[in-house]
């Protein structure tokens, strides 16, 4: 039998936790084992409890969700969080993922995409909504096409077409669903692959492209030009 997924819930509203418990304990495969109000009560009881996931409410008192998200990070790596916010706000999107969240998702998401992001954040992937990467992807795009400020920076002589030659033409496939955003589930929906096939074909695009997470990814699609937005 398989393990089930250990659960924590942060957030101040007592009813968002008593809903979402409520819910999640229904659920095969998933346990809620801890719940706390603050960032704070956040920390301790994840160095107590030791949860796979913890779903992280971001603007709370005493310490928010970003700060708890940053000292997890260090001091208990292997609790990985994934963001639950109200906040449908890019600022909030680039700086939780920059404090260590694995993921990111809004309260007026469906039940069952939660499920499935807590599913895919405790398998070690990153979960995006579609929406919210589309934010990830104007970004780079903008930002690639920016000058920099000095020209020692530049990277002119950096040949792309190199590291795009090491991949299978499966494997540009998938860089480029996981690009625009797309969860495991459906790019197997969509190439006719299962979803732990997904991931051992990402497995081996960030193994040959020397890179770690989904945004590098993000990033050389589309400096490559494998992906552009509309």
């Amino acid at each position: 039998m398989a393990k089930s997924i250990r659960v924590m819930l942060v957030d101040d509203h007592d009813v968002v936790r008593t809903g979402l418990k409520s819910f999640l304990d229904t659920q095969e495969g998933l346990e809620v084992v801890a719940e706390a109000s603050n960032g704070a009560d956040a920390v301790t009881h994840a160095l107590d409890t030791r949860p796979d996931v913890i779903l992280m409410d971001i603007t709370m008192p005493g310490m928010d969700g970003m700060e708890a998200t940053r000292q997890l990070k260090t001091l208990c790596p292997n609790c990985l969080v994934l963001a639950l916010t109200v906040h449908e706000d890019k600022e909030y999107f680039v700086q939780m993922l920059a404090a260590g969240a694995s993921g990111y998702i809004t309260k007026q998401a469906a039940a069952e995409e939660l499920v499935s992001a807590i599913q895919t954040v405790a398998q070690g992937n990153v979960y995006l909504q579609p929406a919210l990467a589309r934010w990830l992807l104007e970004d780079y795009q903008r930002l690639s096409s920016q000058e920099p400020a000095d020209p020692e920076e530049s990277t002119p002589s950096e040949d792309f077409s190199i590291d795009l030659a090491l991949l299978s033409q499966r494997e540009l496939q998938v860089l480029e669903l996981v690009a625009e955003g797309h969860t495991n589930k459906e790019m197997g929906e969509s190439l006719g692959l299962s979803p732990k096939t997904i991931a051992r074909h990402r497995e081996r695009i960030m193994n040959k492209l020397n890179m770690h997470s989904r945004t590098e990814l993000v990033k050389f699609a589309i400096r490559t030009g494998l992906i552009e937005l509309d």
